[in-house]
């Protein structure tokens, strides 16, 4: 196993909705429409795009009205490229967001339309690089399976690790990196610098190295930002008096952040624990 580079057990690192559109691609054209350059309040920032098939759309710059616009728009160009081989396969629009179009943000925005076709994968491929933000899930128990399925959606890298090989199920692989590894914490040093962790394996005792495992590498190299551990606050008590007979300072274990999950959601199904997990991963992304 060696996390830090591709494996024989990497699958595609791309979400849902980007190998859906490089899927869709193969079929039939798209217009990708982005968001060039903004001036005041809009929906969406510089950069947010979608792709838009004749009769599919993935992907959002902000809903309402000039969304419904820039489809009509993205649609009628798809024509006219298709039937005009010879013209310009990018366009520009400029949209004041104003009573005209329903919404009331009172900024502007410009919108870049171009054509991509089968030929063009590698091309567009290129413009849908990796997240740069990365979370290692140690752990696919059933809050592990529910916090994968919010995390592949969102703007993070995840790499998933078990010590059990037959645990990760094939239709949540896409966009997720799946490691087996045995013993669970070897996977500690292979993660990439600036990895975020979240600990929530089978049991108590991997957990345990695996968040001992963490320590040693901060003490090391401090590149990992945020560890958080599944548990009560029991479970912290009995694992920080364990840790510190390891060796571990105060100072140290305050680094561990038991329980996790932002404040004020109690609820103990995995799906309630999964998106207030992620909610508290999604308050640490730096500001656009």
């Amino acid at each position: 196993m060696n996390i830090g580079h591709q494996s024989n057990r990497r699958s595609v690192m791309w979400s849902e909705t980007q190998q859906g559109i490089l899927n869709r691609l193969a079929q039939q054209p798209l217009c990708r429409v982005q968001v060039q350059a903004t001036r005041g309040s809009v929906p969406r920032e510089e950069g947010a795009w979608m792709a838009v098939f004749a009769d599919e759309v993935m992907g959002t710059i902000g809903g309402g009205h000039l969304e419904w616009q820039a489809i009509a728009l993205a649609r009628q160009l798809l024509v006219q490229w298709d039937e005009d081989c010879a013209a310009s396969r990018e366009h520009v629009q400029r949209y004041a967001l104003g009573p005209s179009l329903g919404q009331c943000c009172g900024g502007a925005l410009e919108l870049h339309f171009e054509w991509f076709e089968a030929r063009d994968a590698q091309r567009l491929r290129a413009l849908m690089p990796e997240p740069s933000q990365c979370v290692a899930l140690f752990g696919a128990g059933h809050v592990g399976h529910a916090l994968v399925r919010i995390l592949r959606s969102l703007p993070y890298r995840v790499i998933w690790v078990d010590s059990r090989d037959a645990v990760f199920p094939v239709q949540e692989q896409i966009g997720v990196q799946c490691e087996h590894s045995d013993p669970v914490q070897a996977a500690v040093a292979q993660l990439p610098p600036q990895s975020q962790v979240l600990i929530m394996s089978f049991s108590h005792a991997e957990d345990l190295e695996v968040v001992a495992q963490c320590l040693l590498r901060q003490r090391e190299r401090g590149d990992l930002p945020f560890v958080g551990l599944i548990g009560s606050k029991t479970k912290w008590a009995s694992f920080s008096s364990r840790l510190r007979r390891r060796g571990f300072s105060d100072e140290e274990l305050a680094h561990i952040t038991c329980p996790i999950g932002v404040p004020g959601i109690t609820g103990k199904e995995p799906e309630v624990i999964a998106v207030a997990v992620a909610a508290q991963l999604l308050q640490r992304l730096p500001a656009s």
